[in-house]
């Protein structure tokens, strides 16, 4: 495999962020990446090590779920691997809830995978060879999106009945909604495709039983039932 300017990306990377920042920025936050090929897992835990964060390397899907429980502040998880695929990991976890933000890397990406991803509950899909500064800001914006205080930003949308059967990614598509933007706007603010936020409106409206999108509005807008006086 032709891995040689995959590598000098990352150490242009590095190169740039020693010129250019004397502190790490990420405060050790845990982050968790699964690819079994040897090169992807160095490269990736040097960029990553470099901005601060505490990197957890996994050569297979099950090595990382053995402790998945750990709950990281953030996935990377490639597609194709030995025994269960990417996309099996991910179907596992939503099951379980999971509620860290994860990121799909695949080299052999096209646009049905990329919306099976997706519907499995990841927040983002990037094709290799990347950049490193392009994923960097993927997984920046994913933990600023999935902090734990998030869910208190004034502009939140309020709790309704069926919100906890909605991924992380599927309550930010429908805050959007909610609020009025259209599928390109939105997808311009969550940094996705409107292809993709139709794909999590489809889901959204499947999982609450809305008919269209009047009935999707009044379901987010009623009050659970616990709360009525």
């Amino acid at each position: 495999m032709e891995f040689s300017t995959k590598i000098r990306l990352f150490w242009t990377h590095l190169m740039e962020h020693d010129s250019n920042s004397d502190t790490s920025i990420a405060g050790g936050i845990p982050i968790h990446i699964v690819d079994d090929d040897p090169a992807v897992l160095d490269a990736l835990s040097i960029v990553f090590d470099s901005e601060g964060y505490s990197v957890i390397a996994h050569e297979n899907g099950d090595a990382f779920l053995e402790i998945a429980s750990e709950s990281p502040a953030c996935v990377l998880l490639d597609v194709h691997m030995p025994g269960r695929s990417g996309l099996e990991i991910l179907k596992m976890l939503q099951a379980r809830n999971y509620p860290a933000p994860i990121i799909v890397i695949s080299g052999q990406g096209d646009i049905p995978m990329a919306v099976s991803a997706m519907q499995q509950g990841a927040v983002d899909f990037i094709e290799k060879p990347f950049d490193a500064n392009r994923l960097l800001s993927k997984v920046k914006r994913a933990l600023e999106q999935y902090a734990p205080d998030a869910a208190a930003a004034p502009n939140a949308t309020a709790p309704f009945a069926g919100e906890e059967l909605l991924t992380p990614r599927e309550r930010d598509v429908l805050h959007q909604i909610a609020s009025g933007a259209s599928n390109k706007e939105a997808g311009n603010r969550l940094g996705i495709s409107p292809r993709t936020v139709e794909v999590h409106r489809a889901r959204i409206m499947d999982k609450l039983g809305a008919r269209n999108a009047a009935d999707l509005v009044r379901i987010v807008f009623s009050k659970p039932a616990n709360e009525d006086h």
